[in-house]
């Protein structure tokens, strides 16, 4: 099944894994846009698959605590009693861990498992997956 992505948004359907690169600054807008492009992969294919982000090439973050507090409950709800996915998030940044584990412990004991992982092989590891599928594409230097 293909369905159009936003931009920075890989999936891989083939190994059951959704990659998310966001640009920018990550912010409302940015997190609400995934959600969404998450729930209609879950509602179309009917299958469970995980999740990584890279937050290496983001800004910065423009959120707050209570609306990360909105989203991991929401998610959880949404999700519900579905088979236990794992999301991987890869933060250098000490901001985007911080909400990276806010997260986590908000999906504690729901089918979301969530790490955060400052080392891109660990993610791999974790996600059962090799580590190319998590690089990110270098752009074509003869373009440049």
């Amino acid at each position: 099944m293909k369905l159009p992505l936003p931009p920075y948004v890989e999936f891989h359907e083939d190994i059951g894994l959704l990659v998310y690169r966001p640009r920018g600054m990550l912010n409302r807008a940015a997190i609400n846009k995934i959600i969404s492009v998450i729930g209609e992969l879950e509602f179309s294919l009917k299958k469970v698959f995980n999740r990584f982000l890279d937050t290496t090439g983001a800004d910065g973050a423009d959120l707050n605590i209570e609306y990360m507090r909105g989203v991991s409950l929401y998610r959880r709800r949404f999700y519900g009693e579905r088979p236990a996915i794992k999301t991987a998030i890869l933060a250098t940044n000490a901001t985007a861990a911080a909400y990276g584990r806010l997260h986590a412990s908000l999906t504690e004991g729901s089918p979301i498992n969530v790490r955060v992982f400052r080392d891109r092989n660990e993610a791999a590891q974790w996600l059962g997956v090799t580590v190319g599928v998590l690089a990110v594409a270098q752009p074509d230097k003869e373009r440049s």
